[in-house]
């Protein structure tokens, strides 16, 4: 059975930092497109960053420069490191796997999802 759970989510101010886990398998990880997402209240849910099996990325444009999405295959870990956190970054963050290739940020393309994990900034 496929199990994503995140932890790391928390409340910050404007300009914080926050990491984020993903307790995947280092089997999913090395093969499957992971990718993370949030959902802000009354908002659709958007994907913020995704990683390839062979290690490349994709970002949203609203992240990039401030999010980096790594993993740890030994740990069976997907990270989320925010940097120079905004208000408008909060959300409700999923990890996600999907049983493909390519790794776009669009949820439809994916699997397996997380219960997801608050992160709030204050301004």
């Amino acid at each position: 059975q496929v199990q994503l759970v995140e932890s790391g989510g928390g409340s910050v101010q404007s300009g914080g930092s926050l990491r984020l886990h993903c307790a995947a398998s280092g089997y999913m990880l090395s093969r499957y497109c992971m990718g993370w997402f949030r959902q802000a209240p009354g908002k659709e849910r958007e994907g913020v960053a995704s990683m390839y099996r062979d290690g490349s990325t994709n970002y949203a444009d609203s992240v990039k420069g401030r999010f980096t999405i790594s993993r740890n295959n030994a740990k069976g870990t997907l990270y989320l490191q925010m940097n120079s956190l905004k208000p408008e970054d909060t959300a409700m963050y999923y990890c996600a796997a999907a049983r493909q290739y390519s790794c776009p940020l669009s949820e439809y393309e994916y699997n397996y999802w997380g219960q997801g994990t608050q992160v709030t900034v204050s301004s």
